[in-house]
Order: C-alpha cells, then sequence, then structure tokens
C-alpha cells in the first residue's frame, strides 16, 4: 500500500538522521536532506565545521557514503557537505551545544538563559528552550524557557519554527532537550506593514494647470467655465468700486451745496435787516423831518 511505503521511507529518514547525528556530534551536526535523482540518491549534510565532516582526504565523507550504501539501502548515495551559515540560528546545533554543557555539569538555568541570549542576538523572532528530566532532584519535572514571539499552532508553526532535538545521559538519568526557534526571515501571513507619509517639493512650473488637487484631469469646458466665473468677479468688483466713488462723489456734493444755501440765508437774512433798518430810519428821517417844517411854518 502506498501508506506503507510513506512509513518505511519516514523510517528510513530518521534512521539516517540518527546516524548521522552520532558519527558527526564534533563537526556540529545541523541535518540532513535526501533528495532521489535519476543518478541516485543525493544526501546533503549541513554542519557547523565541514572540515570535520569531509576528513583528510575525504575519509570521513567515504566512510559515511558506504555505510549509506550498505546499512540503509540507498541507490548509488552521494554525499554532499553545506556549512551553516549561522549556527545560533540552527536548533540542531544549538540542542547539542546545551546538551554539552549540561554534560559538563553545568546549571540548566544558565544554560539556558545564555543559549537564548545568543539566538536572539543571531537575529530570531522568537525562541523557545525546553528541558525535561530529572533536572532538580529524584522526581522528573519540565522547565520551559520562553523569548520573542513564536507561533504554537497552524500552518505557520509548521512552515516556518525550525525544531530540533538532542538528549544528554547524565547520573540521575536522561534529560531531553527540544529547541525551536523562528527565524527572522519568516513573514507571518497577518503582518502589515505601515508606510510613512513622504513630503515631496512640488515644481509649480511643471504641475499642469488642468489637474487638481486630487489629481484628476478636467476637461477645458470647465476650464473655460471656471476662467468666464473669476472674469464675471473681477467685472462685479470694479462695478463696486466705481459705485463707492459715486457714493463718495455724491456725499461730498451734497455737503458744499449745505455751506452755499447756509451761506446765502445768511446773506439775504443780513440784506433784509439793512434794507429794513434802512428804510424804518428813512422813514423816521421823513417823518421828523415833516413835522419840524410844519411846526416852523406855524
Amino acid at each position: 500500500m502506498i501508506e506503507k511505503d510513506f512509513v518505511t521511507e519516514g523510517l528510513r529518514r530518521t534512521r539516517i538522521d540518527e546516524f548521522l547525528e552520532d558519527e558527526l556530534e564534533r563537526a556540529g551536526y545541523g541535518g540532513m536532506d535526501v533528495q532521489v535523482t535519476p543518478l541516485g540518491t543525493m544526501v546533503v549534510v549541513y554542519a557547523e565545521r565541514p572540515g570535520m565532516v569531509i576528513g583528510r582526504g575525504g575519509k570521513t565523507v567515504r566512510a559515511i557514503t558506504q555505510t549509506l550504501k550498505n546499512n540503509f539501502e540507498l541507490d548509488n548515495p552521494q554525499v554532499e557537505v553545506k556549512e551553516v551559515d549561522v549556527p545560533e540560528l540552527n536548533p540542531k546545533i544549538m540542542a547539542s551545544k546545551i546538551a554539552s554543557m549540561l554534560q559538563r555539569g553545568m546549571h540548566f538555568r544558565r544554560v539556558a538563559y545564555s543559549t537564548i541570549r545568543r539566538i536572539m542576538g543571531a537575529g530570531a523572532q522568537g525562541v523557545e528552550v525546553t528541558i525535561s528530566g530529572k533536572i532538580r532532584g529524584s522526581r522528573s519535572a519540565v522547565a520551559k524557557f520562553v523569548e520573542g514571539y513564536i507561533k504554537k499552532c497552524g500552518e505557520p508553526s509548521t512552515r516556518f519554527v525550525k525544531e530540533g532535538f538532542s538528549t544528554v545521559q547524565l547520573k540521575p538519568g536522561v534529560l531531553g532537550i527540544f529547541v525551536r526557534i523562528m527565524p527572522p526571515e519568516a513573514v507571518l501571513p497577518d503582518k502589515v506593514d505601515i508606510i510613512p507619509p513622504t513630503i515631496e517639493d512640488i515644481d509649480e512650473s511643471s504641475v499642469d494647470d488642468n489637474v487638481i488637487d486630487n489629481g484628476e484631469e478636467i476637461d477645458d469646458s470647465e476650464v473655460t467655465k471656471y476662467e468666464k466665473e473669476i472674469e464675471s468677479l473681477e467685472e462685479l468688483e470694479e462695478e463696486i468700486e466705481e459705485i463707492e466713488k459715486k457714493i463718495d462723489e455724491i456725499t461730498d456734493g451734497e455737503s458744499d451745496t449745505e455751506v452755499d444755501e447756509v451761506a446765502d440765508g445768511e446773506s439775504d437774512t443780513e440784506v433784509d435787516e439793512v434794507a429794513d433798518g434802512e428804510s424804518d430810519t428813512e422813514v423816521d428821517e421823513v417823518a421828523d423831518g415833516e413835522s419840524d417844517t410844519e411846526v416852523a411854518d406855524e
């Protein structure tokens, strides 16, 4: 059955991984990848120190190739060695380092925190270190150390998060070290980037007159309409100015007329008063003269 073939292939890869981990422990084994090609089976080995994987004159890599062909029944196996660029971002290498430090007698908390600082210093988005076993006494316990942001479930957790496992034999018993790392290049599907606004200098000479603020172009008819409205507004302003001038002239003329009328009224009054005074005087004088003459005649 097809399911049986998948299970068999998975078991074979797991056995190959365990074999390479035991053989290349000192070389900083960081995982492997099996690729089936028409020419044979390509086994890509990732290591922190690839020189130790190859060996002197390629002795070690030839021995590994022969073992893969005889013990694991691979068809024409070919081993390719690649160096790990950033060992701090490889969970298998970091789990092996934690195991070696615990084997030397270091306290598990100190080991975990120092490893987390190294991983986060390399640029990881998040890391989780789990140490299980008899870490405090005769009873088994689990200590988990987490820093940063790391996905725990869903498709991103299986796609982006890298996992590594290692074991170490101590006097109280066997400890299991489990390391999960979210690399810096992982881009989650819910990530949103906010672009800050930029201020650009606009060249007024290069701006088209037919383009308005919102970036949409307007027709020539609308431009003509706006120009006519502007001209009509200018004409209205000129008419208003002329009307204001006329009002000022009329106001000045009325004040002059009132002054003239007042002056004319005063002159006429004075003339009338003088005329009335002269007439009264003349009449008195005539009357007095006539009376005096009549008295002399008598």
